[in-house]
């Protein structure tokens, strides 16, 4: 049987702990109509629902592995995973509410403080469900949902429906088609027009069983004119059996509204992180994505933005370190449909000992489209002589009024480099957290001050492992 790792590694990493806990819900190991069955009716699901699941289930069951997948995934053992663990099913409302081991969790991770600091709304999930939903009410009586995807699709099915699963189909991808077999937790936010949020909602992804699976699915849907800020933040303990994370994030920009969407994750080593994140963009709407990965074996994230409506824009901004033994498979996908539409990626990455940083994008074009632009930058920096970096771009360009570009640059930190900072008295590892802060420092200045501070906290972490 796997285990824990011992005390000396457990508290290596902020969020590398967890507790012992009872559940309410459990569905067992392993994958079948029966566990699909299962989640259905203990989550009070209607028909439709029901339907959608099995045959996501049967999509999934048919579809091989990509063959492209740059690691092995024989150690996630599908027929072994835990796919839905729940203590309860309604979220708690007041935070004193909430179970013991969970409120511990969080107040260890430190989401009452951020609640109460500089944020509109806040969802805490603990294994399969939301643990804790709470909204501003001056929000809620202007019109704004936040709640987790049960109670979106439950309560809120007339704005729910039409848009689940659209932009991001059960079909579209063999991870895309578990998710929608067993999905559970996730939000759900419906921004009324001309809603301009001046503070942030925020949900925290918490794993905290072994042998387990997180599949939560988000959807975001802004009204014409409004606005939306959203960020997330992802942790688990570290066990020496594989934990999966496959979840689906889907936004909707309608004309003339903003989403940014930004991920802090820290996953353990051992958490295969394997997710669909795509968002459309109407006329004159724009949806942008941060994003930092650090931690987990294997991360394969390619957030999306489908620019569908004159004047769209989509931008990426992303962060991405490779410690050993980690493959950090990220990128950006934009695909310009309109006339008018803009684009930006901007990717950095770091890799340390023997990682693997690889940046995977695509840049697509339509042929009715014209007068699209959009810039790609991607920098490396190699800590190591053993570590490494990858970059495939693919731009498919079919019209010839557009223009697109693509810039790449890799650089291995010198032992001269560092050499020069020890004379002037500092350590070698303060020497390479300067170095690597200042090759992040434009990017760290995209995320709000709090998530910076602990960003760069957690980058210097990264470097004391080193």
């Amino acid at each position: 049987m796997s285990k824990k790792l011992p005390m000396d590694e457990e508290f290596a990493t902020p969020g590398n702990f967890s507790y012992a806990t009872e559940y309410a819900h459990d569905a067992g190991q392993g994958l079948s109509e029966e566990t699909v069955h299962y989640i259905s009716k203990v989550k009070g699901e209607p028909k439709w629902l029901l339907n959608f699941r099995l045959r996501a289930l049967r999509i999934f069951n048919a579809m091989p592995i990509p063959s492209w997948i740059p690691v092995d995934l024989s150690p996630l053992q599908f027929d072994k995973i835990r796919y839905y663990l729940a203590k309860g099913q309604e979220p708690k409302r007041k935070w004193e509410d909430v179970p013991a081991e969970v409120k511990a969790t969080f107040d260890r991770l430190g989401v009452p403080e951020h609640e109460r600091k500089f944020l509109a709304g806040v969802e805490a999930q603990f294994d399969s469900e939301m643990a804790y939903a709470n909204l501003r009410q001056s929000l809620a009586e202007k019109g704004v949902i936040f709640v987790d995807s049960t109670e979106g699709l439950l309560r809120y099915e007339s704005v729910f429906r039409p848009h689940f699963g659209k932009i991001v189909a059960a079909a579209d991808n063999k991870f895309s088609a578990l998710n929608g077999a067993v999905f559970s937790g996730g939000s759900f936010i419906y921004i009324p027009k001309g809603a301009k949020l001046d503070q942030p909602l925020q949900a925290y992804f918490r794993i905290n069983a072994e042998r387990f699976g997180q599949f939560e699915r988000t959807l975001i849907v802004v009204d014409e004119g409004a606005d939306v800020t959203y960020l997330e933040g992802c942790t688990a303990p570290r066990f020496e059996s594989a934990t999966l994370h496959a979840a689906v994030v889907e936004l909707i920009a309608m004309p003339g509204a903003k989403i940014q969407y930004i991920t802090v994750q820290n996953w353990s080593s051992n958490v295969y992180n394997l997710v669909t994140k795509r968002g459309m963009a109407h006329e004159l709407a724009g949806i942008r994505w941060i994003d930092c990965n650090i931690g987990s074996r294997i991360t394969m994230k390619y957030p999306c933005v489908i620019l569908a409506g004159s004047h769209a824009s989509g931008e990426m901004v992303s962060i991405s370190v490779a410690h050993h033994g980690q493959y950090q498979d990220t990128g950006a996908k934009m695909i310009h449909r309109a006339n008018h539409t803009t684009s930006h990626i901007v990717a950095k990455s770091i890799s340390i000992q023997d990682g693997v940083a690889a940046y995977r994008g695509m840049i697509k074009v339509a042929k009715a489209a014209k007068n699209c632009k959009n810039y790609t930058r991607c920098d490396a920096m190699l800590l190591n002589r053993g570590s490494i970096s990858k970059t495939s771009p693919t731009l498919d360009v079919s019209g010839n009024l557009s223009q697109v570009q693509h810039e790449a640059t890799v650089s291995r930190v010198s032992d001269e480099q560092v050499f020069y900072l020890q004379q002037r008295g500092l350590g070698e590892t303060q020497a390479m957290g300067l170095l690597v802060n200042g090759f992040l420092n434009e990017l760290m200045r995209e995320f709000p001050m709090e998530y910076g501070v602990e960003l760069k906290r957690l980058i210097e972490m990264e470097m004391e492992r080193r």
